[in-house]
């Protein structure tokens, strides 16, 4: 079982902060006291959870509006068990980036083989979209590793 969840999308304001918050939460409920945490690919770093993201969370019961954004970097993944994504060019991106990646980064996504789309700068229909697909893949994870 992996001891540490790092999540990862672009910005990290959106898709991965939920993903985050759930895929604790989630845990939690089933005992685990897993670390998870997250990233983006091209972080606006310090930057809160986008306003639509921190709605649509708390219509589901979850703040993340203590979310801060921040940049992967090497660290991240070399102290990281699990890396997951939501779309394929970002696996790539990863394991290009630092080769020693390989065979941790995972879509997150991947027991229904699905990318999630980034509901950035788009209605609030996207980012419930987009938080199904993330709570729906969380849900899976956890019971692949609990």
């Amino acid at each position: 079982m992996s001891e540490s969840v790092l999540i990862v999308c672009v910005g990290n304001i959106c898709r991965s902060p939920m993903g985050e918050y759930l895929f604790r939460q989630l845990s939690r409920e089933k005992g685990s006291d897993i670390s998870v945490s997250s990233a983006g690919l091209g972080a606006l770093v310090g930057h809160g959870a986008d306003d639509l993201a921190v709605e649509v969370m708390l219509e589901n019961g979850i703040d993340v509006s203590a979310h801060c954004a921040r940049q992967l970097d090497e660290a991240l993944v070399k102290n990281n068990e699990l890396i997951l994504v939501m779309e394929q060019w970002q696996k790539k991106e990863i394991e290009r980036l630092y080769p020693f990646a390989r065979g941790r980064v995972h879509l997150l996504g991947k027991w229904d083989d699905n990318e999630i789309s980034d509901p950035y700068k788009q209605s609030k229909s996207q980012f419930i979209k987009a938080y199904k697909k993330i709570e729906a893949s969380c849900q899976q994870w956890c019971e692949k590793l609990y």
